[in-house]
């Protein structure tokens, strides 16, 4: 597929590449659009996609339990990728990929990221600097869990959303966020319940809007944070420091040459 100037890439971690980089991806990049609910894998299935989200797009990774529930341990929105990034070749998955907020992605075949890869050094420790900055994320999601309340982890995985979809209105029921937390759907009930009556948040069946950013930001862990200043260290420019008024800010890429 013939990269079109000025094509809006919508994905920071794309955007990222240096120029001849971009030139050697682009033409195994396909466009691919998903619902939310879309299960991208599961947990055994062969990887056989890497997708990098646009816009608003958002996914969930969720390890499943053996009583079924699925609790969330990283968000991917328009700063990653998902699927093998950095694997050699398609390799069994150990969680569930699911689509958060359905947009759009770009798609690629593993096979062809690894040519791609095996082309480009540069290409191959960008997305390795990527894969270290998701890790972290997955750390910070274990600590998180452990040490911080309900409150604390609900504004946190909120403001988490919003900053990697630029959009203010999540479509998530309180039953799925529960269980993505880990919590008991009573105790997330009466935090959204507070944080409602507060004015920091607005309920519609299966949405959850911001309304005070900054008043949840101040409800939150430090966990968030933390990992934002990671990524910054690690890959500058690319987690999103402010959601933008579209989600497509960015007109092409090669701002790294």
């Amino acid at each position: 597929m013939k990269h079109q100037q000025g094509e809006p890439i919508g994905n920071n971690l794309l955007r990222a590449l240096r120029t001849d980089d971009w030139k050697i991806l682009r033409p195994s990049l396909e466009h691919w659009s998903a619902p939310t609910g879309t299960l991208l894998h599961e947990p055994g299935d062969t990887v056989r996609y890497a997708y990098f989200p646009r816009g608003s797009s958002l996914v969930s990774y969720l390890v499943v339990l053996n009583d079924g529930r699925a609790i969330e341990t990283a968000l991917v929105g328009r700063e990653g990728a998902v699927g093998g990034i950095v694997s050699q070749g398609r390799l069994p998955a150990y969680t569930r990929a699911e689509v958060q907020l359905g947009g759009l992605f770009f798609r690629i075949d593993l096979n062809h990221l690894e040519d791609a890869k095996s082309a480009s050094l540069t290409l191959r420790h960008l997305f390795a600097r990527y894969a270290d900055c998701l890790m972290a994320q997955v750390f910070q999601s274990v600590a998180c869990g452990a040490a911080h309340s309900i409150e604390q982890r609900t504004a946190r995985w909120l403001l988490a959303a919003v900053e990697r979809t630029g959009v203010d209105a999540m479509t998530v029921t309180q039953e799925q966020l529960a269980v993505m937390l880990g919590v008991g759907r009573s105790y997330l009930s009466r935090v959204i319940r507070d944080l409602r009556q507060r004015g920091v948040i607005e309920t519609r069946r299966g949405q959850i809007s911001i309304r005070k950013a900054d008043r949840l930001r101040s409800l939150a862990c430090e966990c968030n944070a933390a990992v934002s200043h990671h990524f910054n260290d690690v890959l500058k420019g690319v987690y999103p420091a402010e959601h933008p008024h579209d989600g497509f800010p960015d007109v092409q890429p090669g701002l790294r040459e």
